[in-house]
């Protein structure tokens, strides 16, 4: 049997050797199920604060424990890539706050809070990125799906449950030092502006890049009706995301 020691120096091995968060199930299967889940939690507390001055930190998230590089250390760890990052689109970063703080919401509601309507392309993007599902249908004519973040969301957030989501204007700094960039095509999202967004960018509605710190700020619009959509402002604040 594998002393507390051993234990932990199997733990931090495997969880160095993986980007994703592992749970508590999958790490009790490195020995072969012989030491309990209590235990392992214990020893992963241990295993944290060990880390904790460091500039690489172990987390607990929405699907499991995961070391990651601390925010301080974002700053200098650019400069291993100068490259300009890419930047979300105002569309996306209003559908995704929207849908994290009012969830469940059908497309519907998302597009009476922001006044426009939501390109499938925005959808398809947060979809494709594992942040958003659905996660079941409004008793309406026509069903329509009601739109909820995924742990994946949780855990790129370096959250482990919605009850740790920060205030709105605190979510556009953890979208920068957290969340990777979303590296959709810029045609994905530019259908109402028209032509392409300049390299690193991705191109929202009316080719627009927000803040995200001023979603849910603006007063609501009334609902758009399809043929009749409102377009974006022309403000263009850039968002860092690394």
């Amino acid at each position: 049997m594998l002393t507390p020691s051993e234990i932990k120096t199997v733990l931090e091995a495997a969880l160095l050797a993986t980007q994703r968060p592992i749970g508590i199930a999958e790490l009790r299967r490195l020995f072969e199920d012989e030491v309990g889940a209590d235990t392992l939690r214990r020893l992963l507390d241990e295993l944290r604060e060990t880390w904790k001055e460091r500039g690489v930190e172990l987390a607990t998230l929405a699907t499991g424990w995961r070391f990651h590089t601390r925010p301080a250390m974002q700053a200098y760890l650019d400069r291993l890539s100068p490259e300009k990052p890419p930047k979300y689109s105002r569309a996306v970063l209003e559908t995704l706050a929207i849908i994290a703080y009012r969830q469940p919401v059908t497309r519907g509601d998302i597009e009476d809070i922001r006044g426009v309507v939501v390109s499938p392309n925005v959808i398809k993007a947060l979809e494709d990125r594992g942040w958003i599902d659905v996660v079941g249908h409004r008793e309406t004519p026509g069903r329509p799906g009601l739109y909820g973040t995924t742990r994946k969301f949780l855990d790129d957030l370096g959250l482990r449950s919605l009850q740790e989501l920060p205030p709105l204007e605190e979510i556009a700094s953890n979208l920068e030092n957290k969340l990777p960039a979303l590296a959709a095509p810029a045609s994905d999202d530019a259908e109402q502006g028209g032509g392409q967004a300049p390299r690193g960018e991705v191109a929202g509605d009316g080719g627009a890049i927000i803040d995200v710190r001023e979603v849910g700020e603006a007063p609501v619009a009334p609902a758009s009706t399809e043929g009749d959509a409102s377009r974006e402002s022309d403000t263009t604040v850039e968002v860092r995301v690394t």
